[in-house]
């Protein structure tokens, strides 16, 4: 962790701007910082190395043609050890990453929709501490 107090660098993926802004809004209230935050996956690359977060949180579903799979896999090919937690109504995914050799070593986890604020808090804590 970055931060001091268990505070997260966060950057988040999702395509729907109420549910960015909530998520954003949560956990930037939790003590959090929320680096960045995108709709489409376009430019994620471009402000990461810069901005380096603890974890990243993505939808599966994106605006324009790139999933928030291939946006992780683009993530991990140049930062592997790179936590990413999945949020996404599309159960079909978990199947998808256990049948994806590349991404069998990597830190993922996946909170399939409807889940809880607290839950992601909980879920992301684990996944950078774990």
């Amino acid at each position: 962790m970055s931060n001091a107090k268990g505070r997260l660098k966060i950057m988040i993926l999702e395509d729907e701007e109420d549910i960015l802004i909530l998520y954003k809004d949560y956990l930037s209230g939790r003590g959090h910082d929320v680096v960045s935050t995108y709709l489409a996956a376009n430019n994620v690359m471009s402000e990461f190395g810069e901005k380096f977060p603890d974890i990243c949180i993505v939808d599966h579903r994106l605006a324009g043609k790139t999933t928030g799979l291939d946006a992780a896999t683009e993530i991990l090919n140049k930062f592997p050890s790179m936590p990413i937690l999945f949020i996404t109504a599309y159960e079909p995914l978990m199947r998808e990453i256990k049948q994806n050799p590349f991404l069998e070593d990597k830190k993922i986890s996946v909170l399939v929709k409807p889940i809880t604020l607290e839950e992601i808090e909980k879920t992301m804590t684990n996944l950078v501490n774990g």
